[in-house]
């Protein structure tokens, strides 16, 4: 019902996710025009141009491609015209951004089956409080000597680096830098020596996650690695900061900022709120020493990443925004709505709605910024690694804007220039031969799946919500039975889960054990009966999933070890439950030892 669009982008006429139109109040209305302000009157005429090899842009002039070849444009991109990011110079005196696209993400040539992975869970009998990119590589190595073909991770972002440590890795400070937590010590020059001296923060003790613990140790123990090394002075860290360009060194001045006024920039000396004003730029003077630790965080994360992945595919999440207090929104200032954060409206998932405390992108203003927060959050979670989720992929057609206070009903959806950034996505993923993973669970509107299919963007097919047997998936998609969100099979068989949810949240007791009789149903379709122990069950399911004729097949971590309890139960806060701190029952050194992976995994490939 896009007709009902106004001039704002606000969707004034909606269907939600029980077919029932909706319309957005008027008061609503007006709170959202204010957010999102009115663009410059020529924004059209100097906005990114954003299309593929063949196709008429309706412009002339000279074009200065991305090598420093210039090419001249008549109108009709020619179709030898180099994908890429360039720059059009028009006969009528405007440069804009020229952004040609393959139109097409890239795609792996047969079926593979992979593990979905909460890192941060999946701890080793080597690990610090939390699981981390050595873990990471030992689950690679297990996956690769299965036969398996790719991992799919939770999102890796940098959080903020003070305590408490944020333990959302959907509420990230950037989703252009990675988290040091994940760092294996004892792979960091200079750690060792650290580490042997006993004269450091202990490392958590006790088998749970707890982020401000490790946080504590590990920063204690890398901060002096860093400076008994002399890191800074290492001629490849400063070549690899060159590489990295003004992203990082503003990323590190803001976690040195943060260590010293806390979180959220919002809070912070009136004077350092402007990355760009001078005592920002005294400080990166003054305290370059810091900064230079915060970049070489970033390389090392890096190099333990290439090394923890190899050549194994391994899928990274890109959630749908960022703290509002964090490093890209301190970056991006202006870009990001004021007073506003997204979620979605009632749904399968939560009766409520769901408000995940990031603010948006204001669509005009991305394009005036010529998409760049966009393709850099993009190519940075794409990077040494092979693929990219994107987290409630709908978001790049509209998105849930809830004002600050409100419930999550009382939001609406805006609309984004989903033709663009979708191309763009095409572009980074053709680029580093990624596939691209669309997370389209929840309320999607019609032609949603239409526009993925056209572009490879495989969907989301969980057996928890689909009527049809996995035989008759589509190939382009991930087929899976459960997600981060939902139960776990363990957990659904037992009935834990239920309880669980009545217990740590506001959820309606009779839809919640409604819900659960559903999945128990889609559940016993695979053969399985009351009785049977979940060690039979397990397998059985996956058995099933086996079935798909889809690109990818995720096996979750958490059934291989018959684990019942969910990630994280969405809707619930800190205070009501201990969401994304979840540790795998299992060590992952461990898991080799395991019957139950093994099952599954012969379940599904004997039916591929």
């Amino acid at each position: 019902m896009t007709d009902s669009v106004d001039a704002w982008g606000i969707q004034r006429d909606w269907i939600d996710a029980d077919d029932a139109p909706q319309r957005v109040p008027e008061a609503t209305v007006r709170l959202m025009r204010e957010a999102i302000g009115s663009p410059p009157s020529d924004l059209d005429e100097r906005a990114p141009v954003v299309t593929r090899p063949g196709r008429a842009t309706g412009l002339v002039g000279n074009v200065v491609c991305e090598d420093g070849t210039e090419r001249r444009l008549d109108d009709v991109l020619p179709d030898d015209f180099p994908f890429g990011y360039h720059s059009l110079h028009t006969d009528g005196g405007v440069t804009r951004r020229l952004i040609v696209s393959p139109g097409e993400c890239w795609l792996p040539s047969a079926q593979t089956w992979g593990w979905s992975v909460q890192l941060y869970a999946a701890l080793s009998t080597s690990s610090r409080g939390i699981g981390d990119l050595a873990d990471l590589r030992t689950l690679r190595e297990w996956t690769e000597q299965a036969g398996g073909g790719f991992l799919l991770v939770n999102p890796l972002h940098a959080t903020a680096p003070v305590l408490p440590q944020e333990s959302s890795p959907y509420l990230p400070a950037t989703r252009r830098f990675r988290n040091p937590l994940y760092l294996r010590l004892d792979d960091v020059p200079g750690a060792a020596a650290v580490l042997a001296t006993g004269d450091h923060e202990p490392a958590p003790t006790a088998r749970t996650i707890d982020r401000d613990a490790a946080w504590l140790h590990k920063r204690d123990v890398l901060r002096r690695a860093f400076d008994d090394t002399a890191a800074e002075d290492d001629p490849d860290l400063a070549a690899w900061r060159a590489e990295q360009g003004d992203a990082l060194e503003e990323y590190a001045a803001w976690a040195v900022l943060a260590e010293e006024h806390g979180a959220d920039w919002h809070a912070w000396p009136s004077d350092l709120r402007d990355p760009h004003g001078p005592a920002v730029r005294r400080l990166v003077v003054e305290r370059a020493d810091d900064i230079a630790f915060h970049a070489w965080l970033q390389w090392q994360l890096a190099e333990q990443l290439r090394e923890a992945t190899g050549d194994l595919t391994v899928i990274q999440d890109l959630p749908i925004g960022v703290s509002g207090g964090g490093a890209d929104a301190w970056a991006w200032q202006g870009v990001l709505a004021d007073g506003i954060t997204v979620g979605c409206p009632p749904d399968a998932l939560n009766s409520s709605g769901q408000d995940w405390g990031s603010p948006p992108l204001t669509p005009w203003r991305l394009r005036e910024a010529d998409y760049e927060p966009f393709i850099e959050s993009v190519r940075a979670t794409i990077a040494g690694a092979g693929g990219i989720r994107i987290d409630h992929v709908m978001g790049l057609f509209r998105l849930w804007w809830i004002p600050n206070g409100e419930v999550a009903t009382a939001g609406c959806y805006v609309r984004y220039p989903a033709d663009d950034l979708l191309d763009i996505v095409c572009l980074e993923s053709h680029r580093a031969q990624a596939v691209v993973i669309g997370e389209d669970l929840g309320t999607v509107e019609d032609g949603v799946t239409e526009a993925l299919s056209e572009r490879n963007i495989l969907s989301y097919r969980v057996l928890w919500f689909e009527d049809d047997e996995p035989s008759t998936w589509p190939e382009l998609s991930l087929a899976t039975i459960t997600t981060h969100d939902l139960p776990t099979i363990a957990g659904l068989w037992s009935g834990s889960d239920v309880e669980d949810v009545l217990e740590s949240s506001d959820m309606n007791e009779p839809d919640v054990r409604a819900g659960r009789a559903e999945l128990l149903e889609r559940l016993e379709r695979s053969g399985v009966a009351k009785g049977d122990e979940v060690a039979d069950v397990v397998p059985a399911a996956y058995a099933r999933l086996g079935t798909a004729s889809s690109l990818l097949l995720a096996l979750s971590l958490e059934d291989a070890v018959l684990e019942e309890r969910r990630p994280n139960v969405p809707g619930t806060t800190a205070d009501q439950r201990d969401n994304w701190c979840v540790p795998l029952a299992v060590d992952v050194d461990a898991l080799g030892d395991l019957d139950s992976p093994r099952a599954i995994v012969r379940a599904v490939t004997q039916t591929t």
